[in-house]
């Protein structure tokens, strides 16, 4: 591209920005060095071309599944939304990025040095440097934590700052996240997603690579960890919290464990997981959870998603948690206002990086500015527990600072303690493809810091969130503002593979084959119900279209009409031909909701095939005009889909069989209650057989294997009787036999003896058996025995996991 075309695009591009204070355009409207290549490419790209390259990374987005939930505060509602990537990514030249590096590391020593202290022996209190109501009276301030303190071990090992640039050109700190940082999983997703879709783009500028940092951050996990490297989890709050896609995410791509508080139990000072197996200890935990909701028993009291008895464990040694509880004191607003006092005090020298000018209330003369300063400045909780805005984003300002007061009768005399005054942040503007056009947006930067026994590592990128408008206190993926890639140029040689670099051993790794890692009784369950659901969908979708087949064939359906309803109705489903997606939706979402509890062990096709599946059901819930028979065979296609993908690339281990269990059972128990319906002479109306064949999908079979006309004795040997019809109850009763045999098996479990024996009393029932003498009094005992199992199972692996626990959460 020549330089007057470049120049064009600048000057046209600079008109739009904030004099000075833009990522991409210096103040005379030039396009930065470090900018000029990427936009020379960009500029080279066709309309049409550039518009592909992008919807190609939001496609890859979309089906790998990649979301964020918005929580409306209003009526406590949740909405999931596609991740909002934006383009083109942030550039920091390397220079920059060195000094960048250098006060961002200095600031995690700093921080790790600070929690030391107030967790010890508070010298900066004692020595009048902080003040002590910003600790004592602070919410997040926890007492459990100072013996841990005492050990000299780092409290902290994962952090996340929040960075903007301010008029002068030098990147700010907003904020500190060290509670439960999020954001790493989505920027690398971010960056997964730009490789798909500027590959090019990629290597022309050299950008450094991010899975480097996540494999050390890995490497010091496991080394925490010791010896038995299985023994590493991400403890998550569960699928409703609303960077749950991440923790999934990380959790396999990092290989750890992923465990809700319920899958723990603490004995004997030691947390283990309630797997199938029994109880497994863990010994390292990647914290996803906010610290007041770990431990009921010492913390908040009424936490349904922690585990009693966690803090005792961190106190034995015997378990280490990332970050400690407690941690998160570190994100009070009220420090920033003592900051560089505090950092000469641990330090002995000031921070690189200047921090957000900040006013304590809780001092006479600050109190005093900010009141006469109310048009200029933002007003904020001095403690994080008790933040209603979050971060700098959508803090009161100017006018909206007395609404607020006055509103929420704030006396900042008397309650000066708990609030906090800061500068409106003045941020850059960065680029952002909207319409087909570059625009300048307010950008703020999360960088991502590690520490092992080296020291601390950065990131070398991060996460930035982008405004939807130009007001730069509205920065919130809760608020239509989008994320866009960090790239960070590399002044050596990146190289890139052919293929990417993953967290498996190294080819100078010595081979080892490992076992898989325990699973979860939490999982073992989600897992089992998955497959009852997913075949729960699969009959409720062959009924109908056998419904709206035979209606079709019909001129005056009714009896027959009256009982095929019937023959619907013990799934419990309210047929509406008009509107045929109404009854599907319940159980395709059921599937749903529960393979998103498990997430982390289905690759992106699996996903994206259950996905399409809802999407194709949802699609249909309004639709007057949808073909009955024509939208049901379209939701098979895609069930079998997901099932074929399952079967085919699951790995074949204890997780895959429980989800095949609670799919055979289903089947099973399925094709015997609706048998059951049609089985008595009296009942046996106009096509009742063949929609038997329609929903066993054995058409195909009957023809091949009988050589005469629909008999009830012929259809009932194949759909009940027949070893080798894959859609048959005996076949489903081998399978979940033969299944069975492969779980874990502790011999002291009487409940699982009864399993063995009643599940082998049915195949042996149905291996005996004449066709002929199948009555309906038979195939109900079929569907109960079934039932029975389900319980059984249920009881031996599911419900408490393998042992009994008391009424304290401890493994008799």
């Amino acid at each position: 591209m020549s330089s007057p075309e470049l120049s064009h695009f600048a000057r046209t591009y600079a008109a739009f920005t904030a004099d000075g204070r833009d990522e991409m355009v210096d103040r005379e409207g030039v396009i930065k060095p470090h900018y000029r290549k990427v936009i020379e490419q960009a500029l080279s790209l066709d309309s049409e071309e550039r518009d592909e390259r992008v919807r190609r990374a939001r496609q890859y987005l979309s089906e790998a599944g990649v979301f964020h939930r918005v929580y409306a505060p209003s009526d406590a509602s949740e909405e999931t939304r596609e991740w909002p990537l934006g383009h083109p990514a942030l550039l920091i030249e390397p220079a920059e990025w060195k000094t960048l590096s250098r006060g961002l590391i200095q600031r995690a020593r700093f921080l790790e040095k600070l929690l030391a202290d107030i967790y010890g022996h508070r010298r900066l209190v004692t020595d009048g440097i902080l003040p002590s109501a910003l600790i004592g009276r602070n919410p997040e301030f926890c007492h459990a934590l100072s013996d841990q303190a005492k050990t000299g071990e780092p409290l902290i090992r994962f952090i996340a700052i929040e960075l903007g640039r301010g008029p002068d050109g030098r990147w700010w700190v907003l904020g500190d996240r060290t509670q439960a940082p999020s954001g790493a999983g989505f920027a690398l997703e971010n960056r997964v997603a730009n490789t798909k879709a500027f590959p090019d783009f990629l290597r022309a500028l050299n950008i450094e690579r991010l899975a480097p940092f996540f494999q050390r951050f890995r490497e010091m996990l496991y080394d925490l960890a010791g010896p038995d490297r299985s023994r590493v989890g991400l403890l998550s709050p569960g699928p409703h919290n609303e960077t749950y896609f991440e923790h999934t995410y990380l959790a396999r791509y990092l290989g750890l464990l992923l465990l809700e508080g319920g899958d723990l139990v603490v004995h004997n000072d030691e947390a283990m997981v309630r797997t199938v197996s029994g109880f497994q200890p863990i010994r390292v935990l990647w914290r996803r959870l906010d610290s007041d909701f770990a431990d009921p028993l010492e913390l908040f009291g009424g936490s349904q998603i922690g585990t009693p008895g966690l803090l005792q464990a961190v106190r034995a040694g015997k378990l280490k948690l990332i970050n400690a509880i407690g941690s998160s004191i570190l994100e009070t607003p009220g420090f920033l206002a003592f900051q560089q006092r505090m950092a000469n005090a641990l330090l002995g020298t000031d921070l690189e990086l200047p921090t957000i000018a900040t006013w304590w209330c809780g001092q006479d003369a600050e109190r005093a500015y900010v009141e006469a300063n109310r048009k200029s400045l933002q007003l904020a909780n001095a403690f994080p527990s008790e933040a209603v805005w979050s971060g700098a984003v959508g803090m009161p300002s100017g006018s909206d600072f007395e609404k607020v007061q006055e509103s929420r009768n704030i006396d900042l005399m008397r309650d000066g303690i708990h609030w906090v005054g800061r500068e409106i942040a003045a941020l850059s503007t960065t680029p952002i493809l909207v319409d087909g056009k570059l625009e300048p947006r307010p950008v703020t930067l999360r960088v991502f810091l590690t520490r092992d026994d080296e020291g601390w590592h950065l990131m070398p990128g991060g996460f930035a969130r982008v405004a939807d408008q130009q007001d730069a206190r509205v920065i919130s993926m809760r608020q239509g503002g989008s994320s866009i890639d960090v790239w960070v140029p590399s002044e050596s040689r990146v190289e890139r593979p052919e293929r990417p670099l993953t967290l498996l051993a190294g080819t100078g790794s010595r081979f080892q084959r490992k076992l898989p890692g325990a699973l979860p009784a939490r999982a073992a369950d989600n897992l089992y119900w998955l497959g009852r659901y997913v075949e729960r969908c699969e009959t409720a979708t062959r009924l109908l279209r056998a419904y709206g087949a035979r209606m079709d064939e019909l001129t005056e359906p009714g009896e027959f009409e009256t009982q095929l309803l019937d023959l619907i109705g013990f799934l419990g489903i309210e047929v509406t031909p008009a509107r045929p997606g109404r009854a599907l939706l319940a159980y395709a979402q059921q599937a749903f909701d529960t393979a998103s509890r498990v997430r982390d062990r289905f690759s992106p096709d699996a996903w994206r095939a259950l996905h399409e599946t809802v999407d194709l059901i949802l699609g249909s819930y309004n639709d007057d005009d949808v073909e009955l028979v024509g939208l049901a065979s379209s939701v098979l296609t895609h069930l079998s889909g997901f099932a074929g993908l399952v079967h085919e690339n699951m790995y074949q281990f204890t997780g895959w069989r429980f989800m095949q269990i609670g799919r055979s059972l289903e089947r099973g128990f399925n094709t015997a209650s609706a048998i059951a319906s049609v089985i008595e002479p009296d009942k046996l109306a106009d096509g009742a057989l063949e929609t038997i064949l329609d929903l066993t999908d054995s058409r195909v079979t009957y023809r091949r294997r009988y050589s005469v006309d629909l008999t009830r004795e012929t259809v009932l040997d194949l759909s009940v009787l027949d070893p080798l019809n894959p859609r048959s109850i005996a076949f489903q009763v081998n399978r979940i036999q033969a299944l069975l045999y492969d779980l874990p098996n502790q011999n002291t479990a009487e409940t699982l003896d009864m399993l063995t024996r009643r599940i082998a009393r049915l195949a042996v029932r149905l291996q005996t058996a004449d066709a002929s003498e199948l009555d309906h009094a038979f195939v109900v005992r079929v569907a109960n025995d079934l039932g029975d199992i389900s319980s059984l199972l249920t009881a031996r692996y599911l419900l408490s996991s393998p042992g009994k626990v008391t009424a304290s959460g401890s493994p008799e």
